[in-house]
């Protein structure tokens, strides 16, 4: 993302991307052994809501390629709020039903998954405290 001229973006987006690997990866392969999952989720599905995840990464980097920093930076930071839906997890079964494992790629992809959030927020706050348009203006 070096065209959003923030060089914490990157290793930031990049970290992210690597833990909701982990977490994805650990699902699919132990799909059977997370308590309470539904019977209907299996391992080419986990993969499938993963590629779904990282679509919405990969418009980022569109939007922001085309000049479109400020919408680039909203889809940055719904990329990284979706690495919170791992903490659903908990919903079905407690902490302590996981696997050390498991709770690791789960706490893991939600803190990156934050942490891109809460510094995409920011930076969109800045841009447009700073008068940036977050949608091109209108030449009409």
């Amino acid at each position: 993302m070096r065209t959003l001229k923030t060089p914490i973006l990157l290793p930031l987006t990049a970290t992210y991307f690597a833990a909701s690997l982990a977490h994805f990866s650990h699902n699919a392969q132990y799909i059977a052994f997370y308590p309470g999952m539904p019977a209907w989720l299996t391992p080419e599905k986990v993969w499938l809501f993963w590629f779904a995840v990282c679509g919405v990464g990969l418009l980022a980097w569109v939007l922001t390629r085309l000049g479109l920093r400020s919408l680039g930076l909203l889809a940055l930071g719904v990329y990284g709020a979706l690495g919170l839906d791992g903490l659903l997890h908990y919903r079905l079964g407690l902490c302590s039903e996981h696997t050390l494992m498991a709770n690791l790629t789960i706490w893991a992809e939600a803190t990156t998954g934050l942490t891109l959030l809460l510094v995409s927020a920011v930076l969109f706050a800045r841009r447009i405290a700073n008068g940036g348009m977050p949608w091109p203006r209108s030449t009409t």
